[in-house]
């Protein structure tokens, strides 16, 4: 049994003692960015809520209007909603940081196919928050507010709007990182674009299946989580060819012919 010297027990914990102020150092700028966000937008708190709240007021009876059943909620809603602004328009920061850290243990081909990928995750989590905003949110309330019995008036709580609307947009955002999910798939060698084409009709109705848990209960909304999803999944496996070593691909020609 061989005892370590104390020179030796301290080059040891060195490495695992830069990492950690690496960390943390790393932790504290993405702090302080979202702070100064968060704080640059805070006038415009009110404002944000309008934009969000926006799809919902367009489709409501004239005359009607959002409520609060809170004293404070008029105060806290909005302002609950530009702290997740801010977040959300410091993902790239946030991103960077990330990468910064993980990027001196990774080989120099690592390093090449992430950086696209953490570009492409972040463009696809917007895609889908917009998509969400601009295209479902106007057909789903407009069914909503249709479907509504007579004798019923629409008066939204704001505070639960703001939580329906951020499940959606996670959930959107989410769904939309389909392509880089596959993408990591294939190139951590857990399954081939070969396997993943043959696996396609129980993809579909998974789509389908998690439009219907994601989603209000209409076949709309359903609809069109499920039928983006189907088409981001061809494009992740049509990319993932890209990620897939020259030697994967021989086998694969060879297992086809």
């Amino acid at each position: 049994m061989t005892h370590l010297t104390e020179q030796e027990r301290v080059e040891q914990t060195q490495p695992l003692i830069t990492h950690l102020l690496e960390l943390r150092n790393r932790l504290l700028r993405s702090v302080i960015f979202v702070s100064i966000v968060f704080l640059s937008l805070l006038y415009f708190a009110n404002d944000i809520y309008d934009f969000v709240a926006a799809p919902l007021l367009a489709v409501m009876p004239q005359g009607s209007s959002m409520i609060a059943t809170s004293v404070i909620t008029p105060f806290f809603t909005p302002l609950k909603l530009t702290g997740v602004v801010a977040i959300f328009l410091s993902v790239p920061f946030l991103l960077y940081q990330a990468w910064a850290f993980v990027a001196p243990a990774l080989y120099k081909k690592e390093k090449r196919l992430i950086y696209p990928l953490l570009i492409s995750s972040t463009i696809l989590f917007y895609a889908g928050v917009a998509f969400a905003y601009y295209v479902l949110f106007p057909l789903v309330f407009s069914f909503i507010t249709k479907t509504t019995p007579s004798g019923v008036a629409i008066a939204t709580d704001i505070s639960s709007y703001l939580d329906f609307v951020l499940a959606i947009f996670m959930a959107f955002g989410i769904c939309f990182e389909v392509p880089v999910a596959i993408i990591l798939l294939v190139w951590a060698g857990i399954t081939t674009p070969q396997d993943l084409r043959e696996k396609r009709p129980y993809i579909i109705v998974v789509a389908f299946f998690l439009g219907m848990i994601l989603t209000p209960p209409d076949v709309i909304s359903q609809t069109l989580l499920a039928v983006p999803m189907w088409l981001l999944f061809e494009l992740g496996v049509v990319c993932s060819r890209l990620y897939t070593s020259k030697e994967e691909d021989k086998e694969q020609k060879t297992k086809e012919s």
